[in-house]
């Protein structure tokens, strides 16, 4: 058990420790400095927007850069629609895997346009690698819209009186070239060095020890696996995710897999504090992060150690915790920290079987992905935070007096009704969905088009862990995660159609807003700080955020938790 908790603990001390300078590299990428990859992809840049015709040196309103990555995304929409409908009759597909259907196309191509992932399908069998290919494609450019919207956000802070927030395509193209290809380039040779394949070839015939002739899937998994935890997609090119043998070798390619998908989020915390000269602050975002990402991680790690209460009474041993659904090669703790990991900062991938989890683990996990603020996906965990950040500023300069200012900008009601409008969406979309679908598996009726038999159908637990199955779906649609308890049978018109709309509302709305109240703040004049400003850099602010955190997280979603993993725990003891 030592080197399992020592394990865990150079997983998140080697994140950090990487991630502080790549946050300077970042700052730097952005404010333009000149950084050493400048001789690789400065000329290719030219080059790009040489021939697109963007004048990327033109800077924009914030109003002008959100249309240009809305346009752009729903290009990209379209393309991969396409591309998943018609895959069946494309190259690059030696197991003759047929195109998919309209709803799972539309789930799938919303799903990693949205940087989400959700998948209602199994890769090997559900993909060609042209589809497998353009998804990969996706999971660059998603990430790299996410980071770009960030960078604007940067630049909106540093703006005294001015609209204009820089230039999306730049900033979309830094972070692609800049940050994300060479991350992912150097975790997919370390895969491939361990054994994850990269190649166009079908399926192999193997024999197994006992002299069956079985067909194992392969193909461009060390590339597509590098992509898919740097740029926090977490969509697996096999059906069983990072808990794949050929995903996911080993314990070493497990932890490169953890730093992968944590380090770009923990980067953009500090590129903030470079960026805007602001270092306190940055430590103090994460400072506050980091406490709550621990909260969750420590229950799920004993709970999972303690093992199952229901195996306990059989008189079964369980030295080594609760297994079911994991992977020996990787044991609990490193499974139950990467849970918690993968919830918090939205990658959505999985090393183990989130079904199989205990109820307490489980509630940690759609906890984590209920505040959807602890570091977050590629950029957007600082847009979300952010818009806690306006409400705590509200509420603190009303509890002592002053007013609200943030940045040396006044914080007015307009300001405040966005952000309080996109904290209350999140829980909205949620329960909303959650309650649909809990009326119609109650009701035990025909659905006709909406699924082709009985919505019970969909559960293969219909008491307190079918609730959570259908509330953990809609909790990793809404925060953008994409993984899933998989006891659903979610591959229908009813999931598809839902989630894939949940999807699209809570992957642009929380960016618009964020950007709308940073494009209000940055045309207002600026105030210099004077001994009566509230200071936003210290623990006390650091403490109210939090409480605005952990309160609507609170109000909003401890009843359906009630509901679902915590009945469950009880009716377990």
């Amino acid at each position: 058990m030592l080197t399992e908790i020592l394990g865990v603990v150079v997983m998140f001390v080697a994140t950090l420790l990487l991630a502080y300078p790549l946050g300077k590299y970042i700052s730097n990428v952005y404010a333009g400095k000149k950084t050493f990859l400048d001789v690789v992809f400065a000329p290719l840049e030219r080059l790009f927007f040489r021939v697109s015709g963007i004048d990327d040196q033109k800077e924009m309103s914030w109003q002008a850069n959100l249309y240009a990555m809305l346009t752009i995304n729903a290009v990209w929409f379209v393309l991969c629609f396409v591309v998943l409908v018609m895959q069946g009759v494309l190259p690059l597909n030696p197991d003759k895997n047929p195109s998919m259907s309209a709803d799972l196309a539309f789930n799938t191509a919303i799903s990693f346009v949205v940087n989400c992932n959700l998948q209602h399908y199994s890769g090997e069998s559900g993909l060609s690698y042209f589809g497998q290919m353009m998804l990969m494609f996706l999971q660059f450019v998603s990430a790299g819209t996410g980071m770009a919207v960030c960078a604007m956000l940067f630049k909106a802070m540093l703006q005294k009186g001015k609209n204009e927030l820089g230039n999306f395509y730049s900033f979309f193209l830094k972070s692609c070239t800049r940050v994300l290809l060479p991350l992912s380039f150097i975790v997919a040779v370390i895969l491939l060095f361990n054994g994850s394949p990269m190649t166009w070839a079908g399926k192999e015939n193997l024999i197994t020890l006992q002299g069956d002739t079985v067909q194992v899937s392969q193909g461009p998994v060390a590339g597509f696996v590098a992509i898919k935890h740097i740029g926090t997609n977490g969509g697996g090119f096999f059906g069983a995710n990072s808990a794949h043998p050929l995903e996911n070798p080993n314990y070493f390619t497990n932890i490169v897999q953890m730093i992968a998908q944590m380090i770009v989020p923990f980067a953009m915390i500090f590129a903030l504090g470079f960026y805007l000269n602001r270092k306190r602050l940055a430590w103090n975002i994460f400072a506050v992060m980091s406490i709550g990402f621990w909260l969750l991680v420590l229950p799920t790690l004993y709970t999972e150690m303690q093992g199952s209460p229901t195996i306990a009474r059989t008189g079964i041993m369980q030295n080594v915790g609760a297994m079911e659904g994991k992977e020996v090669r990787f044991g609990v703790m490193a499974s139950a920290y990467w849970s918690i990991a993968t919830t918090v900062i939205s990658t959505g991938s999985v090393n183990s079987m989130h079904d199989s989890a205990m109820p307490i683990s489980g509630a940690m996990q759609m906890l984590a992905m209920m505040t959807n603020c602890f570091y977050g996906g590629c950029g957007v965990g600082i847009l979300n935070y952010y818009v806690f950040i306006i409400l705590a500023v509200f509420i603190s300069g009303l509890m002592v007096g002053r007013t609200p200012e943030f940045l040396g900008k006044k914080v007015e009601a307009k300001e405040v009704k966005i952000a309080a409008l996109v904290a209350i969406l999140h829980p909205l979309f949620i329960l909303a969905g959650t309650a649909l679908a809990t009326y119609f598996a109650s009701q035990n009726t025909e659905m006709g088009v909406w699924y082709g038999g009985k919505a019970t159908g969909w559960l293969n637990n219909p008491n307190y862990h079918g609730f959570s199955e259908m509330l953990y779906e809609y909790t990793s649609a809404s925060a953008n995660n994409g993984s899933g308890f998989e006891g659903l049978g979610d591959n229908n018109l009813f999931w598809n159609i839902t989630t894939g709309i949940i999807l699209l509302l809570s992957r642009f709305l929380p960016i618009i807003a964020p950007i709308a109240i940073a494009g209000a703040l940055a045309q207002k004049k600026y105030i210099p700080e004077s001994a009566g400003t509230l200071q936003t850099d210290n623990a006390t602010f650091g403490t109210m955020v939090f409480v605005v955190i952990f309160i609507i997280a609170a109000l909003s979603f401890f009843p359906a938790l009630a509901l679902g993993p915590f009945a469950e725990y009880f009716s377990t003891i």
